[in-house]
């Protein structure tokens, strides 16, 4: 067991690089065999449970809380954005994980080994910590073989991205190109000629606003507008209602105290002479005995155990360290093993202690007592908990009452608010492309909102999720048709709108004007030129790429150059070029392969998202209504 522990602690390591990598895998075969209240999708038929969904959640949350410490905030993920793409994650693991196995790939103990040995995260002193071990396990809520079989599973997908980036290749000119330009420093001065100034100027004739109301009379169309009642069914609504007794609290406390601190640790040292597999009593009974001579020895000399152990132990991951197991708790040693250390006194040696690996000898080096936290310190955490756990329990059955009583009490959203302790809410006028409220901004919800039934009749719409675990029913109470707006409302919105344009014409046809005079080699030009700057691709100075742009393709043969650029925002730049300095010929190389390695992962990145773009379009991939999923 110690020998197998130490062989594969790298493996365990990769818990460390679970939680410090967010969105990576999270499909748990483990919670597809639970009894779920609902599936959140389908992936060609494979599920992605409620379980395995919340577990993402919780799971991401724990990441957050690892990278940000004291500056983790739960509402990070609290949001319908963030909860979506936990779900997008998990659908596109499980299309990932699908095409890796389709197209034969694997991974070969010696790879995973290599793979997770590389992670520091899980050593303490340069050694492999039973603790970390432990706690990051639990933590995750993973067995050793989910833990393991996930480990290779992500190695296989990045087998998959890892080919797919590879492919892509860049011509070394283009590289070259890019590197050449990116390197060229521009010393320029620049005035900007703002529409501003001549916003007063701008007076459009009457014809010129017809003009614009008649081709643009769409713009000025009221849209067709409701505004509606609705309530919100959320699990983290319902979460805080739910009431929890003290005495819940208190009986979860005393069965959960490992959650809540750090139970009693200790650390061993040991000699393992073992015993082959089938072995008769007499070789177990000579075993026994130079197990026996080795205790005597350490009795008279216990400090002696290291070097004894180095020759003598058959633990050859312990053997390297003389002996020592470092820190561990209960569940991580055979029982006979556990038993025997968990009794004995900081310094006392104990043997010969018989195990299925054969027989021990035993020193106790040190003991870390267990440090809980009181139940005050933890009780909001626990109460937290436990409503979660309630309502998590039974949320599909709550969801599907709140479906039926939409239904069948369709005249009005009182009875359901009223059963469930919910609001209802109004909105303000809203249209089919309403962005605000966002739990309104859902095209199923705006759909049923504008649907016949609900704006003649004014019934309920049906219960709709609009994500996870969120369900909302809207009612309309007041109802607009789409209807064109007068010329004489929104005349002075046209005159501002073309006084504007303009403006933006007229300091455009000065710019130019002005940009003509310059590159004529006139002297005189009246231009207040801004502060000198150097300006280059990778140190664009506050310059829009637009300026960049006119500057390479700036003819610098001679000196200053000028350039000008019209911006719809600012009017007309115009540009002084002083001084161009090329590439310094001894960084080229390293510039180059900078820029080819920067290209690379760019048009990488593009491959990939297409080629799991392409998987999700050939798959069928469906995020289910709770209806389907009950």
């Amino acid at each position: 067991m110690f020998d197998f522990v130490n062989q594969k602690k790298t493996i365990v390591q990769v818990v460390l690089l679970i939680a410090v990598l967010p969105f990576m895998f999270w499909g748990l075969e483990s919670y597809q065999s639970m009894d779920s209240a609902s599936d959140v999708a389908t992936v060609d038929g494979e599920k992605i449970s409620r379980q395995e969904y919340e577990q993402a959640i919780r799971t991401q949350q724990e990441n957050l809380r690892n990278m940000l410490g004291e500056k983790f905030d739960a509402g990070l993920l609290d949001t319908p954005q963030m909860r979506q793409a936990v779900l997008e994650n998990l659908i596109q693991e499980k299309l990932l994980r699908r095409e890796a196995g389709q197209i034969g790939l694997t991974v070969l103990d010696s790879r995973l080994t290599a793979e997770i040995q590389n992670i520091s995260f899980f050593q303490e002193d340069g050694k492999f910590s039973y603790q970390r071990y432990r706690d990051l396990l639990q933590r995750q809520g993973m067995s050793p073989a989910m833990f393991e079989a996930k480990v290779a599973g992500e190695l296989m997908r990045q087998q998959l991205l890892e080919g797919i980036a590879g492919s892509v290749i860049i011509p070394k000119s283009v590289a070259g190109e890019v590197a050449s330009l990116s390197a060229t420093t521009y010393t320029i001065n620049q005035v900007t000629i703002n529409p501003d100034q001549y916003m007063n100027q701008a007076e459009p004739d009457e014809a010129a606003i017809q003009s614009y109301y008649d081709s643009h009379s769409r713009d000025f169309t009221l849209p067709e507008r409701v505004k509606v009642d609705y309530v919100v069914l959320s699990l983290d609504e319902l979460t805080k209602q739910e009431q929890i007794s003290d005495e819940e609290i208190r009986k979860y406390y005393e069965a959960h105290q490992d959650e809540f601190g750090q139970a009693e640790e200790r650390r061993a040292s040991h000699i393992l002479l073992s015993v082959p597999a089938g072995a008769t009593e007499e070789q177990k009974a000579s075993v026994r005995a130079r197990a026996e001579e080795v205790l005597e020895q350490i009795k008279q000399d216990p400090e002696k155990l290291p070097e004894l152990a180095a020759e003598l132990s058959e633990d050859p991951g312990s053997a390297k360290a003389g002996g020592d197991l470092g820190f561990f708790a209960r569940g991580l040693m055979v029982k006979p093993f556990e038993d025997e250390v968990f009794q004995m006194q900081p310094g006392e040696v104990r043997g010969p202690v018989e195990t299925p690996f054969g027989f021990h000898i035993i020193r106790l080096t040190e003991v870390k007592g267990a440090d809980v936290a009181s139940l005050d310190d933890v009780r909001e955490k626990i109460r937290q908990i436990l409503q979660h756990q309630k309502v998590a329990d039974r949320f599909g059955e709550i969801s599907e009452d709140f479906s039926n009583i939409v239904y069948e009490q369709n005249d009005s959203l009182q009875p359901v608010a009223q059963m469930f302790n919910l609001s209802v809410q109004q909105s303000g006028w809203i249209d089919r492309n309403s962005k605000e409220p966002s739990v309104l901004a859902n095209e199923r919800v705006l759909q049923a909102i504008f649907s016949e039934s609900a704006i003649r009749d004014h019934f309920n719409t049906e219960s709709i999720e609009i994500s996870p675990d969120t369900f909302v029913a809207a009612r309309v109470v007041e109802h607009q048709t789409a209807s064109a707006q007068s010329i004489g409302l929104v005349k002075d919105r046209i005159v501002e709108i073309l006084k504007k344009q303009l403006a933006s014409e007229t300091a455009e046809k000065e710019g130019k004007q002005k940009l003509a005079e310059l590159q004529a080699g006139e002297t005189d030009v009246s231009l207040e030129w801004g502060t000198p700057a150097e300006v280059s691709f990778s140190q664009k100075n506050g310059r829009d790429e637009e300026v960049l742009h006119a500057l390479f393709q700036a003819n610098v043969e001679k000196l200053p150059a000028y350039v000008g650029v019209a911006s719809n925002k600012n009017g007309y730049d115009l540009i002084r070029i002083n001084q161009v300095k090329e590439a310094d010929k001894g960084n080229e190389s390293s510039q180059y392969n900078l820029i080819l390695g920067q290209l690379q992962q760019v048009h990488g990145q593009e491959e990939m998202s297409a080629y799991i773009a392409g998987l999700r379009q050939r798959a069928e991939v469906k995020v289910r209504p709770v209806e389907e999923s009950d």
